[in-house]
């Protein structure tokens, strides 16, 4: 490190002449020789001088003080010595930075990027949660709208320039109620949740307080870890656990339905604040009027998660909560062909006169208070700046979802869901519930002696992406769950028919058998399950059918 130039002294008050009255320094570094300039009280210059340094005194508020200034030649040199960049120069090495394409700027990322696209080229994507965007989405999510600060709301933010981020997220917000057939004076909607995990825990920030009761259902009965999940030893798995109550109602164990009874008997016992309906592995209608009964009688808040099922509400190819619930949560990329984010949903304006009661009883100035309370739930309370590029391929995708197209998709979704449940039961599979209603099948493997991981990581490996998760009730749930969720969204994106899904069952039922295979001669020669995956003939030949089977589906958003 290059020493410093200076150093200080002090000098006796005794003396009045200054330059002939010795100095009493205060070194901070070794004393240099050299020239010595100095200042009376009145700023006069007492001297000057040149040489290898200069040595200034002055006095601050009566005592004098001298400063030393070295003068380094061989610094002096050096800096001389370096070239200062041009401005075009500089221009130049900013234009080469910010405009490097990704295969330039960084290969690693690129390579692992290309590898992940063929994969899903090559696959067969079954997951019920994940679907297909198209080009103008991906553009979207890729723009430099990224680079815009936006907290707060329209019209309210924090950092200015957002008139056109204000632009943005209102046409989202626009086309998000027209997509649901929402009136705008009786809904609202916000738009900036980062998923719906924290859509939801906006909802219980907003209207709850702290271990506030909340019930919805029940994780291995196909509800989500957001609407409060406990495990089987009463460990607080999720935030809405931690932080509020939650008692679960379940499904039937015989029939795997909804015992709407049952859920109204607990809930008039446990007295929630806000009563869940929705999941993310229900394979059948939701009796919203229903649970309109339920929530009036223990006096609940109504709120659907249809995260799930939001593109087959807003095709109007299944039952509608907008009809009976408060709040309506979802997120945007599932069945709605979106972004990856969430959307909050919820009533504004007069509450209507409850069923029985009285004129002279009703109150034309009770109106619902959950827009200021769940927006600033989501901001400041939760979230900082939104994504805007989100937002805006939000807007993009919900411009596709009001169109008959779309329609068109969904029902197809729905038809292709159907298909593949009855290849399934032709083929003497046993499903949760003997089908579905939505765009999912639940496939229970217990009776064929393997659990979800275990037939997940075959699928895998073949080239067909399932997802464990799929609730089998009377198993340990999310643990270890004995079957998979299959859904036909991503696949139907892609142009797959009725037909293809008879096909793809082919393909799901030889890599169950395989399975079983595998764990039956590895439990004989007490090897591990995934050992034996590897050196297996019949998982080589499946990947090759399925791959050529995959690769003649165009894929959306880009070409390969």
């Amino acid at each position: 490190m290059d020493q410093s130039n200076l150093s200080l002294g002090f000098h006796s008050h005794a003396s009045t002449n200054h330059r002939d009255s010795p100095a009493i320094p205060l070194q901070l570094f070794e004393e240099q020789s050299g020239n010595r300039r100095s200042f009376d009280e009145d700023g006069d210059d007492g001297g000057s001088g040149e040489g290898e340094g200069d040595e200034v005194e002055f006095s601050i508020l009566g005592h004098p003080m001298c400063l030393k200034r070295r003068r380094d030649e061989a610094f002096s040199a050096r800096n001389s010595a370096e070239p200062t960049p041009s401005l075009e120069s500089r221009r130049g090495a900013v234009r080469a930075w910010g405009n490097q394409p990704l295969s330039v700027a960084d290969p690693d990322v690129h390579e692992i990027m290309e590898r992940e696209k063929l994969r899903q080229v090559k696959g067969i994507e079954l997951i019920a949660s994940e679907n297909f965007v198209c080009r103008a989405v991906m553009e979207a999510l890729g723009s430099h709208l990224t680079n815009k600060y936006s907290e707060g709301m329209p019209g309210s933010r924090y950092y200015c320039g957002n008139q056109y981020i204000d632009q943005i997220e209102l046409l989202c917000c626009k086309r998000a109620l027209e997509a649901f057939h929402l009136d705008p004076n009786c809904w609202g909607v916000n738009v900036q949740p980062y998923s719906c995990t924290s859509a939801n825990f906006a909802v219980y920030t907003g209207l709850l307080l702290p271990k506030d009761r909340i019930m919805g259902l029940d994780t291995p009965s196909g509800g989500h870890l957001s609407h409060g999940y406990y495990t089987p030893n009463g460990k607080k798995v999720s935030a809405s656990s931690i932080f509020f109550e939650s008692f679960p109602y379940k499904v039937n164990p015989q029939t795997g339905y909804i015992d709407y009874d049952k859920v109204e008997e607990r809930a008039v016992d446990f007295r929630p604040k806000i009563l869940i309906c929705g999941g993310s592995s229900y394979p059948r209608e939701w009796d919203y009027s229903r649970f309109r009964q339920i929530a009036d009688k223990c006096g609940a808040v109504l709120m659907c998660d249809m995260a799930h099922i939001s593109g087959l509400i807003a095709a109007k190819v299944c039952a509608n909560p907008f009809d009976y619930c408060d709040i309506v949560t979802s997120t945007t990329h599932k069945s709605l062909r979106g972004p990856r984010g969430g959307i909050v949903f919820y009533r504004k304006g007069a509450k209507p006169r409850k069923r029985g009661t009285l004129l002279n009883y009703y109150d034309e100035s009770d109106r619902y208070d959950f827009e200021e309370r769940i927006n600033f739930a989501v901001h400041p309370s939760l979230q900082g700046g939104p994504h805007n590029n989100h937002i805006a391929a939000l807007a993009i995708a919900l411009k596709q979802v009001a169109t008959p197209e779309y329609k068109a998709y969904m029902e197809q979704v729905k038809k292709n869901a159907q298909a593949l449940a009855s290849a399934l039961l032709r083929r003497k599979c046993k499903l949760v519930t003997g089908g579905t209603d939505n765009h999912l099948v639940l496939w229970d493997l217990r009776n064929l002696g393997l659990t979800g991981k275990h037939y997940e990581k075959v699928c895998e490996m073949c080239q067909i992406t399932v997802n464990k998760s799929g609730a089998v009730f009377g198993d340990n749930g999310t643990i270890s769950p004995g079957g998979v969720r299959i859904g036909t969204p991503a696949m139907t994106s892609r142009g797959c028919l009725e037909a293809d899904f008879e096909t793809i069952a082919d393909f799901l039922l030889k890599a169950a058998q395989i399975a079983c295979i595998v764990k039956r001669e590895t439990a004989k020669l007490q090897k591990d399950f995934l050992e034996g995956l590897q050196t297996n003939k019949d998982i080589v030949e499946l990947r090759n059918r399925v791959e050529t089977f995959a690769s003649q589906f165009a894929m959306p958003g880009f070409d390969i």
